[in-house]
């Protein structure tokens, strides 16, 4: 059964799921909407998603959207190799990690709130950056302290194999570092970070060598 994943190549979120899609060795195709050309809120993908939003992902007549609920489905649908431990507290410990990016960085700093900072205080794109840099740095500062509490990471975020908290952690890098982000506070979380990249599933699922990406050197604007 065709898999479709309806995503743009600057989505931090489409990221996430391009990444785990990788791991699991399930083919798909990647329709790109151009949020940054607006495509979101045509009728087509309205029809899908009314949310305007990717990623959404298409799967034996299924149409998921959010990057975690897709994740789950994923993983439920494809169980190998595991991303999501069985145990209860284990997986409440993955989860809760990735949510720290997923839900409380992330949409921080996303274009509609960018947008919205620049209609209606007039912040230009340098404080967009900064309010954008102050936010992936709360969350380096959080992702940071909660790796070291847990103390379980080794080479990965839980041990020596990879979860989807590492798939979410490596997308908030991913964002970090295009903002340039200092990022010399979270050894932990770069390190981490390094080891993913080493993982082809992970590395070519990067923002920058999807289709339609600029050069390294010209983009700044992550979703």
């Amino acid at each position: 059964m065709s898999v479709t994943l309806y995503g743009f190549w600057r989505s931090l979120a489409a990221y996430r799921v391009r990444a785990a899609l990788n791991l699991k060795g399930v083919p798909f195709e990647e329709v790109s909407i151009n949020l940054a050309g607006g495509e979101q809120f045509g009728e087509a993908y309205s029809s899908l998603n009314p949310q305007h939003v990717v990623p959404l992902l298409k799967h034996n007549g299924h149409e998921i959207i959010q990057s975690l609920a897709i994740l789950e489905y994923v993983e439920d649908i494809w169980p190998s190799p595991k991303l999501i431990p069985s145990k209860p507290i284990d997986k409440a410990e993955v989860k809760a990690l990735a949510l720290i990016t997923i839900a409380d960085t992330h949409p921080l700093i996303v274009p509609r709130v960018r947008n919205f900072l620049n209609k209606e205080w007039g912040l230009d794109e340098t404080a967009q950056t900064k309010w954008a840099q102050h936010w992936f740095t709360k969350g380096n500062e959080a992702i940071e302290s909660t790796l070291i509490k847990l103390g379980k990471s080794k080479t990965y975020s839980f041990g020596d194999e990879v979860t989807i908290a590492d798939i979410a952690l490596a997308s908030h890098v991913i964002g970090a570092k295009l903002f340039n982000v200092d990022m010399s506070a979270a050894p932990t979380l770069n390190s981490i970070f390094e080891n993913c990249m080493k993982i082809p599933s992970f590395a070519n699922a990067h923002p920058l060598k999807q289709p339609g990406a600029p050069e390294p050197k010209l983009f700044t604007k992550p979703r």
